[in-house]
């Protein structure tokens, strides 16, 4: 069996499953059994019956049709033995493995659910973004811990409160009808959001760029859209996630390393994705109820459309960024602007602004930005502290390698 990296072939590939198909077995089997608990236990289950099973039998050509169905048969089993609940019993012994009923909306699909349940009201923001990250991307309840700086036994009593809460307050796993879409769309977007920029950055691992979670997202945009193709920031969403995906080809290179957005291959971008994102951002700001996630897709198509890094809008992406900062202040969108402002109008100039954020001490890009201002200002000294310090608080490989890279460059050019 072959080695890589200290992780078997067999075991990457259950890792990969556990990554892309977590939450699509997760989202099923709460379908079937309504049971929050007893289907993240069978889905634990599954996985580490798979980590004794394809090694000998070989990774099944549908691996999330395989944990899904080895998920359900130990619900199954876990039901019957308990000799309670028949018509659960009942349902569970009929279904097929992956069929779904449509909801009032027609669309049949349990991820949907899932994350219009994790959104429900009910909750507050905080107990759905982290119910969300736990049912819906997998993430363990310290990694979440971490994600919100409280303790891990806190976390853990958060999530505890907030799937006693659905269950006592008989939250419908479903996703809601018409007339009641509008008060969860803002947290449902953020979910969709979030779970795109997981796998378009992912935050720690091996694996710089997720694909499979970047089309997951996709593909939730679009059912989205379909829900609600009235709504300019639900196509705001959906243009801003094409957009940004389209370059997914040119953002690491052979060793899997990641490539700054100016030494992009252009000629990889997908083309016909940027026309379609370019005119969903149109429509939507045609409607004028400009939001966030449109100002995003307008950034974006700025840089989709730019035939060279040459000929990139700058002064107009750092427009826009003001105008997103406006509507939706935070640190990273300050970030964000001040790196626009510095290839607009020079490095001292955006330097100045990423001087000023605050509440960022601990996020790696921060330094990381400062390191490749100073990088260009020819502040060789300052640079290699800075990128130093990212490295210190990056955990993503990818991340760490590029960042050394920096490090290297600026070492050997002083």
């Amino acid at each position: 069996m072959a080695v890589r990296g200290g992780l078997t072939e067999t075991g990457r590939a259950v890792a990969a499953a556990f990554r892309e198909e977590w939450g699509r077995v997760v989202a099923t089997l709460i379908r079937m059994t309504g049971d929050w608990d007893l289907a993240e236990e069978c889905a634990q289950e599954a996985f580490a019956r798979a980590l004794e099973r394809w090694p000998r039998d070989g990774v099944p050509r549908r691996p999330g049709a395989w944990l899904t169905t080895t998920a359900r048969n130990h619900a199954l089993n876990r039901i019957r033995r308990g000799k309670t609940e028949t018509a659960k019993l009942r349902e569970l012994g009929t279904m097929a493995d992956t069929s779904a009923r449509p909801d009032q909306g027609g669309l049949p699909d349990d991820r949907l659910r899932l994350i219009y349940t994790c959104c429900h009201p009910a909750l507050p923001v905080e107990a759905r973004v982290a119910l969300t990250l736990r049912t819906v991307l997998g993430l363990t309840t310290g990694e979440i811990a971490r994600a919100f700086l409280v303790a891990e036994p806190a976390m853990a009593q958060r999530l505890v409160r907030a799937k006693r809460k659905i269950r006592q307050a008989g939250v419908p796993y479903r996703v809601p009808p018409a007339h009641l879409l509008a008060e969860r769309t803002a947290s449902v977007l953020g979910v969709v959001y979030l779970l795109f920029n997981e796998g378009y950055a992912a935050t720690e691992g091996s694996d710089p760029v997720r694909s499979g979670l970047c089309g997951e997202a996709i593909r939730l945009a679009r059912l989205l859209h379909d829900l609600a193709p009235d709504d300019p920031e639900v196509t705001g969403l959906l243009a801003l996630l094409l957009l940004q995906h389209s370059r997914h080809a040119a953002r690491t290179d052979g060793a899997g390393d990641l490539v700054a957005l100016e030494d992009q291959d252009r000629s990889r971008w997908d083309r016909a994705a940027i026309a379609e994102g370019a005119a969903l951002v149109d429509e939507a700001l045609r409607r004028g109820e400009p939001g966030p996630y449109q100002v995003q897709a307008a950034i974006a198509a700025c840089h989709g459309t730019a035939r060279t890094a040459g000929e990139t809008d700058w002064p107009q992406i750092a427009a826009l960024y003001g105008r997103l900062e406006a509507m939706s202040p935070g640190p990273v969108v300050r970030l964000n602007r001040a790196v626009a402002v510095a290839m607009a109008d020079g490095a001292l100039a955006g330097l100045a602004l990423v001087d000023r954020v605050e509440g960022l001490e601990g996020y790696h890009l921060l330094h990381a930005t400062r390191a490749d201002l100073l990088r260009r200002l020819g502040r060789r000294e300052e640079a290699a502290a800075a990128y130093r310090e990212a490295l210190a608080l990056s955990r993503a490989d990818a991340d760490r390698r590029y960042l050394a890279r920096r490090l290297g460059e600026v070492r050997r050019a002083g």
